[in-house]
């Protein structure tokens, strides 16, 4: 398969010394960032699964948000002696996913972004996959397909899908398409959904640039539905491309019940609305969203007997005020939103809504 989008990648280099040639060097087709905190049961597999890839043309860019068991060192010398094209950034600190991925893309070299967590094990096709969508994208004429989604099945069962990439419905809230489903390992048919799940995703360069990336006030989670929505709305689309298959050990560094986790959760998603939900549907469904929302919070309290997710959402109201400044240039700028509404999900009832996360509650990851 060839899977250069516009034909060859080239990078020419002036030569120090005026009587020596002008060379001209491959740039990789994909540059993959991996965030690492602490990843030392992960990192290892992650870095073998890459070697396997049966495209070898990418080139990987690590970033460690001040790990202090060793992970990153390992990985990164196992990476090399697998012939990996790595390097390494270390933070002093925890930096938080959206940052640290920020600055990843700002290393790469290559015109595609992938964004992959530590906690993944691809598929030895993965990569081809995900950039022959693209590239399959791209020659049916459809320039402006920006994304395209991983499917991610749960590591420990991986006949059930963990996430075919983000779901979202007119109250506001995402969710992973296809979570819980049975994988179909014969589905190869690429398909538009909102956006993809950002633990395994192939972004346009050119794109994530143009709309400034990941939100680094999200710190971690939401981050994704929030650049999807930022696309949707500035034209990009995205597809599934239900072959390009990763394991995933679904919130494996904080835990998918963590209190911060739930904390994130609610405070980014309120930023999310704020920033991206167009007029005049913002007006007219806020009470819905309000409902809907005051319901899950209630849900939430009752289910786990804290107040994370209580106390994210105060939070992202006492600090809205920035969110409600991104929203003015958004909204004046980036106005596709029949782009944005042909791919919101109907409204589910109140009820119904945590059927979505079922296949999280068993606590097989």
């Amino acid at each position: 398969m060839n899977i250069g989008l516009e034909g060859e990648h080239k990078e020419l280099v002036d030569a120090v010394d005026a009587n020596l040639p002008v060379y001209s060097r491959r740039l990789p087709v994909a540059t993959l960032v991996v965030l690492n905190y602490n990843g030392g049961a992960h990192m290892v597999p992650l870095v073998e699964h890459l070697a396997a890839q049966t495209v070898r043309d990418f080139e990987l860019v690590l970033v460690d948000n001040a790990s202090h068991d060793g992970s990153t060192t390992q990985a990164e010398t196992l990476a090399r002696a697998r012939g990996l094209d790595i390097q390494v950034i270390h933070n002093t600190r925890n930096r938080g996913f959206a940052p640290a991925c920020n600055q990843g893309s700002r290393a790469a070299a290559a015109p595609n972004l992938v964004m992959l967590n530590n906690d993944t094990r691809p598929y030895a096709d993965w990569l081809e996959r995900l950039l022959g969508g693209l590239e399959q994208a791209r020659r049916g004429g459809d320039r402006q397909v920006g994304m395209i989604a991983s499917k991610l099945l749960r590591a420990h069962r991986p006949a059930q899908i963990d996430s075919a990439g983000i779901a979202l419905d007119w109250a506001g809230i995402a969710w992973d398409w296809q979570g819980g489903a049975l994988d179909d390992p014969a589905d190869n048919t690429p398909r538009p959904i909102f956006g993809p799940c950002g633990g395994a995703a192939l972004y346009d360069r050119a794109m994530f640039e143009t709309l400034g990336g990941f939100d680094d006030d999200f710190f971690a989670y939401m981050e994704d539905v929030d650049l999807a929505w930022r696309a949707r709305l500035a034209g990009y689309g995205c597809l599934l491309q239900p072959d390009a298959r990763v394991l995933h050990a679904h919130s494996a560094t904080l835990g998918d019940g963590s209190p911060f986790k739930r904390y994130l959760l609610a405070r980014n998603k309120m930023w999310t609305i704020i920033k991206n939900y167009p007029n005049p549907w913002f007006a007219g469904l806020l009470p819905v969203m309000l409902g809907y929302d005051g319901l899950a919070a209630g849900y939430g309290l009752l289910r786990r007997r804290d107040l994370a997710s209580v106390r994210g959402r105060l939070a992202g109201l006492a600090h809205s005020a920035p969110m409600w400044r991104k929203r003015q240039a958004i909204q004046r700028q980036w106005r596709a939103v029949d782009n944005w509404r042909a791919q919101v999900a109907p409204l589910d009832l109140p009820w119904d809504v945590p059927k979505r996360y079922a296949h999280l509650a068993d606590g097989t990851q």
